[in-house]
Formats: structure tokens, sequence, C-alpha cells
């Protein structure tokens, strides 16, 4: 079952009569409008958020160091033993 809640919002003229003439362009009601329109712009600002944009240097500089030779440095390499030793006991 769907549940339903609402969402009140105060307009004023000018915008209520704006959304009201794009609607009726929609060939839908205001609230289905503006409800469509939100849930759009909602979902491109949370894609947009979800992603991580690099300039080509900085992007040059990750690939490299993700794709370059991995050496623990003395607290790594320390932890690294330690958790041998434990997983052998």
């Amino acid at each position: 079952m769907t549940t339903v809640a609402r969402f009140d919002l105060k307009l004023d003229a000018d915008d209520k009569e704006l959304l009201s003439r794009a609607a009726s362009l929609m060939g839908t009601t205001m609230a289905g409008f503006v409800r469509s329109a939100a849930k759009e712009k909602a979902q491109t600002l949370l894609e947009q958020e979800s992603r991580v944009t690099l300039s080509k240097r900085d992007f040059l500089a990750f690939n490299a160091a993700i794709n370059g030779v991995f050496s623990p440095n003395p607290e790594l390499q320390g932890a690294l033993t330690a958790a041998a030793k434990v997983k052998r006991a």
C-alpha cells in the first residue's frame, strides 16, 4: 500500500499564475506539474552530488596512485604483521 504524505506550498499570485499556465500546457494539474518538476530537479541534484569531478591533473594523479605499486608505510606494515600473528594464534 502506498503512503500519501501532504506538502502545502504558499505562492505569490504571479508564481501561481506561471505554474498554472505551465501545468495547463502540459495537460496536468498544478499539483501534478509541481510534483513532477520538483522530483525531476531533486533527482538531477542528487545525481550531480553523487559524482566526484576531477580536473585532468587531479585525475592523472589519482589514476597513478591507484594503479601504482603499493608499499605500506611503517604503521600499516606493523598493523599487518600484528593481524597476521593474531590470525595464526
